[in-house]
């Protein structure tokens, strides 16, 4: 690949001097003062470039997308003017396009070069057995894995899809997440600071103390009748309760399945009838902000649903939540429910571990999908455990010392794999945030990052839009000085949110881990490594180890170079998940078939000239809010289900805080007219059908929707006139009504 570089020359005696800093394809670019500490760690790093340049490395077809980031990166995108600088140094400009780490940075990180990276992603895309065996061999395994260590068809042409990574092997991800841990002397390290909802609560748990309570509960289950297998429900709030069931339940075998506990009675008991829990584990009730919500009602409506549709739970676990709910208040069904406080602390702080295959189920968790109905997305254990592992010791350059806040809940594949079993694995210490992040106030996470001394902070782009647009004057009342990296999950944030982030919050130290990754990869896919490479604000940058990110065209054709298309993944990786609970069909249809020989993420992609990646977003019919991902067709469903609504089209748009909104076209019945008490009850329906997070952001009335002759409705037109692109709508003379477009247009702003 040809370095767009190598007609430009480096101005080598700067200091002291204002100069440009490079020149780029022979055009001159701004000029920036060099001071001679910066002179001093610019160029280092661009002698590790320059090394690199001279020396091109004959690769193979895997890597040809890598190879680039040996060479001094050139630009991001589209962004047109290109600066570099280095850890330290305000970005403040959108002319300022680079990132470097600072020499001490990358000299302590686990991948502290370009070089470093190439070796090892080289290994493991040319010998993955290899590679992930040798880091699984870092875990404990009762019984070693057979040879070799995978086993996969990713090609649906030539049988059925089939992963498999350390098949034959035996061992439990709660043994490896705390009996491992406490055995090499981390007994009495914290594993989990958790805050509460109100300023002033906060408790902790050792590692030794986690694993007591763990087994306590494990010990309940089992004397409940939970088995191997068995399916275990939890609808909690981020108690360390929470954590606590979801090891309790790997310790033992069970499958648990967390349901975020904001979704409705409706949704929670879909998930029941489809996996079909021997146990429910919840509490009373929860504050959120100054909110108390009752999560216990929601459940007994849920499993009144259940029993009606022939699902029967005979035990409601109920932790007694006081600071939002005494007992008394409590709603109870004798011979159904029990008090956890009651019955679990009795047990014994001791339970044997139910050693597991490593294809064995760890959990399961439903995404949203485009056909209604969620989708359980299965994750077995060996691979699973290895990969959140290794992406969480890498992407954020844990070390012993850190202390680490991820402000996802559990309810989400975040709050799986980097609240709870990345981190624990690791042997981290976690800050586990039952409340808001803007309450009381907008200061109220950096509060926390310095009570806690937090040195790893990871968020959504979400809340950093929000938090944006409050004075940062609630940031910089804090030290924050602990901090040394930021992470960013749930979607692409855009790169004026990642300067902010990077400028105000990290007071220009700290890199930024700009995640890609899904429910259904178990872990990171394309992510920077802090220390090894320059970062592009907003771009994932490359691929992590034992990931072949693949950009294809509609024909699933590969396209090369700068580009933009849909991504895909070539072979599979140990976190991959494995199958859709009771609907392999389905797994293979959606993920599978839409580019034979590739996982296809849904996601569209583009490419440029140095090979960093970036993110546009989702190409199907599911909408990414705040990192959640909603399917069109639930949201459609739960509008239809109103006697006022005769048909309904949900799309997504673009949206300040939230990354994208929910914007619904509602055609009513014959006769209804428009009104702003039917649009809050209609928005009403879907909050309490899906959670509050559907919610649509705008409804916009429609006399009729713009269909082809054979009734497919064309979300392209729809999404144009709500995102007000006009001039974009293409050619309407194929569909069967073509004023309808007019007056959806002369209808958007009512």
């Amino acid at each position: 690949m040809q370095s767009s570089v190598s007609n430009g020359k480096f101005v080598g005696s700067f200091v002291g001097s204002r100069v440009p800093l490079l020149f780029l394809n022979n055009k001159k670019k701004p000029e920036k003062r060099i001071t001679s500490a910066s002179a001093s760690c610019f160029c280092s790093i661009w002698n590790k470039f320059l090394y690199k340049r001279r020396i091109r490395m004959a690769t193979d077809n895997k890597l040809r997308f890598v190879t680039s980031m040996l060479e001094f990166p050139s630009g991001a995108g589209n962004i047109s003017a290109l600066n570099a600088i280095i850890l330290g140094e305000a970005l403040a400009s959108e002319e300022n396009d680079l990132v470097f780490p600072s020499d001490d940075f990358a000299r302590q990180a686990h991948v502290s070069s370009p070089q470093q990276y190439f070796e090892m992603y080289k290994r493991s895309v040319e010998d993955p057995a290899g590679f992930w065996s040798d880091i699984a061999s870092q875990f404990y395994w009762k019984k070693r894995w057979d040879q070799p260590a995978c086993s996969e068809n990713f090609d649906v042409r030539k049988g059925n899809i089939s992963i498999q990574w350390f098949k034959g092997g035996l061992t439990n991800i709660c043994y490896n997440c705390l009996d491992r841990n406490i055995e090499s002397g981390n007994a009495d390290k914290i594993a989990i600071y958790w805050e509460g909802n109100d300023p002033g609560l906060q408790d902790s748990l050792t590692y030794s103390q986690l694993l007591d309570k763990v087994c306590q509960l494990s010990n309940y289950l089992k004397d409940v009748g939970v088995k191997k297998g068995d399916a275990v429900v939890i609808y909690l709030p981020m108690l360390m309760e929470l954590p606590i069931a979801m090891l309790a339940c790997a310790r033992i075998g069970a499958v648990h399945s967390v349901v975020f506990a904001g979704y409705s009675s409706e949704s929670l008991a879909q998930r029941i009838i489809d996996c079909k829990p021997k146990v429910v584990i919840t509490c009373n009730a929860v504050k959120r902000g100054a909110k108390v919500i009752h999560l216990k009602d929601i459940v007994d409506a849920a499993l009144a649903e259940s029993a009606k549709n022939g699902i029967s739970v005979d035990v409601c676990l109920t932790y007694e939540n006081q600071i939002a709910l005494k007992r008394e208040g409590t709603k109870w069904k004798e011979g159904k429910d029990v008090w956890w406080q009651d019955f679990v602390p009795k047990y014994p702080t001791t339970c044997e571990v139910e050693w597991v295959d490593a294809e064995d189920p760890l959990f399961l968790l439903y995404t949203s999908g485009s056909t209604g109905k969620p989708k359980g997305v299965l994750h077995t254990t060996g691979g699973y455990m290895v990969y959140s592992a290794t992406t969480f010791k890498y992407a954020f350059d844990y070390k012993p010392s850190d202390v680490y806040w991820c402000t996802a809940d559990c309810g989400w594949i975040t709050g799986h794999s980097y609240v709870t079993y990345g981190p624990m694995l690791n042997g981290a210490s976690v800050v586990v945030f039952e409340g808001t992040p803007t309450y009381p106030d907008a200061g109220r996470c950096w509060d926390i990052v310095d009570k806690f001394k937090v040195t790893i902070f990871y968020t959504a782009p979400t809340l950093v839009r929000s938090l944006m647009r409050e004075s940062n004057e609630h940031v910089t009342r804090y030290s924050r000085k602990s901090l040394r990296v930021l992470g960013s999950v749930g979607e692409p944030i855009n790169p004026s949110a990642w300067r902010w982030f990077f400028n105000v919050v990290g007071d220009s130290r700290c890199p930024i881990s700009d995640t890609w990754w899904q429910t259904e990869t178990g872990g990171f896919m394309i992510t920077p490594l802090p220390g090894a490479w320059p970062q592009k604000p907003g771009s994932a940058t490359f691929p992590f180890f034992g990931v072949q990110p693949v950009i294809v065209d509609e024909k699933g054709d590969e396209i090369e170079g700068v580009c933009s298309g849909y991504l895909c993944i070539k072979n599979s990786w140990p976190g991959a998940f494995r199958t859709l609970y009771g609907d392999h069909e389905r797994y293979e249809t959606t993920y599978f078939k839409p580019f034979a020989g590739y996982y296809f993420t849904g996601d569209g992609c583009s490419r440029d000239k140095d090979g960093y990646h970036w993110l546009t977003g989702r190409v199907d019919d599911v909408i990414n809010v705040s990192g959640h991902r909603i399917g069109t067709a639930e949201v459609e469903s739960a509008l239809v289900s109103h006697p006022k609504c005769a048909e309904a089209a949900v799309v997504g748009v673009e949206h300040e805080v939230k990354g994208q909104g929910i914007y619904a076209f509602v055609t009513l019945v014959e006769g209804e007219p428009y009104s702003e008490e039917l649009r809050k009850s209609l928005v009403l329906t879907v909050r309490n059908q899906i959670g509050a997070f559907a919610a649509p952001d705008k409804i916009h009335w429609a006399p009729g929707l713009p269909k082809t002759r054979s009734g497919k409705i064309m979300r392209r037109i729809l999404r144009k006139i709500a995102s007000k692109q006009l001039d974009e709508l293409g050619d309407t003379s194929t569909l069967a009504e073509p004023h309808v477009v007019e007056q959806l247009i002369e209808l958007a702003d009512r």
